[in-house]
């Protein structure tokens, strides 16, 4: 590994020939864009937060919907109603390009076609924070952050003893009850959380007004004891069951609907760490973590498929703090994962290793300027090794309301198991061809608050480039047919603006505010243009170009009474034909229609006990598709009471 080494030599005399800046204090926003706490004034790439309060105040059920409404250059589509697949795309790249953490677990699922997140299953009661990194981040977090990085952190105790409920239930036979009880000691910390969410549903598809049903029992637990001053364990378990009904279409006949289609889907997710303060300067963190997923299709016809994908890591984090002003964090990864197909007509079993080395240095350069680089080598049992850098700047005025900010980085993704072995794998002659995935981006802004007018917006251009697409288009070669997996000569472009606001006009009533403008060019088609039929549009697929959420806060003076309206507005975006349906070319481009939804939410605090809540959701009752011939919520009420003693 002679480039990581050349990085580590680099960082090493850079801090030896660097003085030391005078330090002063600054306020700090914990998040972990390095992987390690620090203000967030000092951070040079974009970086969206949502803590545990704005989690809370909102009603919605599951976390894609909460911040998927608060953020800007955050694409979530979702096929069909709850339990269907549901996509988070950042900076208008496919999700396959945007890793999940939650507790420091790497969401990823090798049983997948590309080992992507859906953010389906997560119900939003046990989460207690969200960051969202967006542009290149495998010099952090490996292959896949192409687009971004989302940070989920669950609940953990807090000292004392809490207990919390909070029930919900809406139209469609909608039922939501989340229990929890947490609490800490000197020594001890614990939380223990349990929701139950259930809803008869709405039609997965447009073609029919069946009811698809979905069910989700989750439990989340976490547990630290501090052996000594210096020394703690920490561990988070998270399992999760959920049954979805869904519709499909006959291959063989234009009629037969299959309406009572269904999966259920186990995932768990387990993380153990050891962690060891040295002394005030140099702290260590080793951590054993698994994520396992299981999924059992067409339990209602008796012809089972499943789908397993298993993936077990052992990680070190080491930070070494120089002053207050550098560190470096050095870091070490072991990963196995295995993917397990079982159908009708087939079997596969494989599994790859995956070894990294990355680290990360921090500096002020100057008493207002901040600098970050750092490297990643990761080496692929398979697919062979790749690398990645990132360098960010970030520069705060000497009044603190001015920020700019900007970085520059590479990136890539492996293939997964299931593009080298279950589809590009039909011939060794595939694989072996195979390369990971690689892209180049960077992104310049600035965030500026006016604290005479409370307000603060945050603006930032941003450009992505990425290359050799992996794509499962037809070949010219005696052994490469359809279906098949293959790096493409391609180059896909993002381009774009994102701006974000918040404005407080009084104690009653503020507003937030984000819009974003996305460009994009699918290199991997437009580059085979043998492939498709309608070159008008070179969009990304369920990508808009223009895309706004508007949240406006009323809190009525001498009342315990809060109004929230909720407006997101999209403009036309393209996508596949279904091949779900055969009325449609599968690969044929279609235009999805703009939509401007609005939600009324009413919260209202009963006793200084209870908060009673009432939605008012799509009051228009707007008919629009995220997804082709997949329907939307429509019109529908949820109202509930939360308790927190």
């Amino acid at each position: 590994m002679p480039r990581m080494l050349k990085i580590n030599v680099f960082l090493i005399i850079f801090v030896m020939l660097t003085s030391p800046v005078i330090a002063e204090d600054i306020p700090v926003i914990v998040i972990a864009p390095s992987q390690k706490a620090q203000s967030k004034s000092t951070v040079g790439t974009s970086v969206t937060i949502f803590d545990e309060a704005t989690i809370a105040k909102s009603n919605s059920y599951f976390l894609g919907e909460v911040i998927g409404s608060g953020s800007a250059s955050l694409n979530n589509f979702q096929t069909g109603g709850y339990g269907s697949t549901s996509g988070i795309q950042l900076r208008g790249l496919p999700k396959r390009y945007s890793t999940v953490y939650i507790d420091g677990v790497k969401q990823y699922d090798p049983g997948s076609p590309s080992g992507d997140y859906g953010f389906e299953h997560l119900l939003k009661d046990q989460i207690s924070r969200v960051e969202i990194l967006k542009g290149n981040q495998s010099s952090v977090y490996g292959s896949g952050a192409m687009g971004g990085t989302i940070n989920i952190t669950t609940k953990r105790g807090k000292p004392g003893f809490q207990k919390r409920s909070s029930y919900n239930t809406g139209s469609n036979g909608t039922h939501n009850l989340a229990l929890s009880m947490s609490g800490a000691d000197e020594k001890n910390d614990f939380y223990l959380g349990f929701e139950k969410f259930m809803t008869q549903g709405i039609s997965q598809m447009t073609d029919n007004d069946e009811k698809d049903g979905y069910d989700n029992s989750t439990v989340a637990a976490s547990y630290g004891y501090k052996l000594t001053d210096k020394i703690k364990l920490e561990n988070n378990i998270r399992y999760l069951v959920g049954a979805t009904a869904y519709d499909t279409v006959s291959q063989s006949s234009v009629k037969a609907l299959e309406d009572d289609e269904d999966q259920v889907q186990d995932e768990f997710s387990l993380n153990t760490s050891l962690l060891f303060d040295y002394n005030e300067q140099f702290s260590n963190k080793l951590t054993f973590s698994k994520y396992n997923m299981k999924r059992t299709a067409n339990l209602s016809t008796g012809k089972q498929d499943d789908y397993k994908g298993d993936r077990k890591a052992l990680s070190y984090l080491g930070t070494y703090n120089f002053d207050s002003d550098s560190s470096i964090i050095l870091g070490a990864d072991t990963s196995f994962e295995t993917a397990n197909y079982k159908s009708q007509t087939s079997f596969l079993k494989e599994g790859a290793t995956v070894n990294s080395l990355y680290a990360d240095y921090q500096k002020r350069l100057t008493p207002n300027l901040y600098l970050t680089v750092g490297g990643r080598q990761e080496e692929h049992s398979v697919a062979g090794g790749e690398e990645a850098y990132r360098t960010s700047l970030a520069h705060l005025s000497d009044d603190k309301t001015l920020k700019l900010k900007g970085s520059y980085g590479t990136a890539f993704r492996f293939p997964s198991l299931y593009e080298m072995y279950f589809v590009g794998g039909a011939h060794p002659k595939v694989r072996d061809t195979m390369t990971a995935e690689s892209s180049k981006g960077f992104d310049i802004g600035f965030e500026k608050a006016v604290p005479d007018l409370n307000l603060n917006f945050d603006v930032t251009y941003f450009k992505t480039k990425y290359y050799d697409a992996l794509e499962g288009w037809s070949g010219n070669t005696d052994y490469y047919i359809w279906g098949n997996t293959k790096n493409s000569t391609s180059t896909t472009k993002a381009e774009g603006i994102e701006f974000l606001s918040k404005w407080k006009t009084n104690d009653s009533l503020n507003f937030g505010f984000n819009y974003t403008y996305t460009s994009t060019y699918d290199g991997a088609e437009h580059d085979n243009p043998n492939l498709i039929t309608d070159n008008d549009n070179s969009q990304m697929v369920r990508v808009p170009r223009h895309f706004l959420n508007l949240i406006t806060n009323y809190k009525i003076p001498e009342t315990n009474l809060d109004l929230s309206l909720r407006t997101k507005i999209s403009s036309e975006a393209r996508d596949y034909g279904n091949a779900n349906n055969p009325r449609h070319d599968a690969f044929k481009n279609v235009h999805l229609g703009g939509y401007a939804v609005h939600d009324l939410s009413l919260n209202y605090d009963l006793f200084g006990q209870y908060d009673v809540f009432f939605d008012l959701n799509n009051i228009l009752d707007q008919r629009y598709e995220t997804a082709l011939d997949y329907s939307s919520q429509e019109r529908s009420v949820n109202f509930g009471i939360k308790r927190t003693y």
